[in-house]
């Protein structure tokens, strides 16, 4: 790999940083910076669970949306693979999501956190103000590895 490209994967790899960290923090001015503009191609997003959101609007909704009924999230990324090839670039990661949603109506308690696995794909484009996100897809991961199955075996 030669500098300019171990280059260009540590910038993709420092925007995605900044995309999760914004989320954690509920910072969607930070978070919609991230994201292509208005003018450019057509952003889409997949949250697991959810329909494919298409356009800048309608994607930014989603994470408000999120933000507005998330007290507490974390990630933390493992499997991070960061791929580029001309002006895009392709990141995939594993998810682990620690989060919180608001209290009961009658408690000041807060929500109960909950765990999960979710594998995601985020694309990348090269554009004058640096690397932007074009695309989040990310699935639930529903079935056990191999690792952690335990031994079935008959005797």
């Amino acid at each position: 790999m030669t500098g300019a490209a171990r280059t260009d994967a540590e910038r993709v790899e420092g925007v995605n940083t900044a995309f999760y960290e914004a989320l954690e923090r509920g910072d969607f001015e930070e978070l919609a910076t991230l994201w292509l503009g208005d003018g450019e191609p057509q952003v889409s997003c997949v949250h697991p669970g959810w329909p494919v959101l298409t356009g800048r609007g309608e994607v930014l909704r989603s994470y408000a949306l999120i933000m507005a009924n998330t007290d507490y999230i974390q990630f933390f990324l493992t499997d991070v693979q960061v791929a580029v090839t001309g002006g895009t670039a392709l990141v995939t990661c594993t998810e682990n999501i620690l989060s919180g949603g608001p209290a009961p109506d009658d408690s000041d308690e807060p929500g109960p956190l909950v765990g999960q696995l979710v594998v995601a794909t985020n694309v990348f484009l090269r554009t004058p103000d640096g690397w932007k996100l074009w695309s989040h897809h990310g699935s639930p991961v529903l079935a056990e590895s191999e690792d952690d199955e335990g031994d079935d075996t008959a005797v």
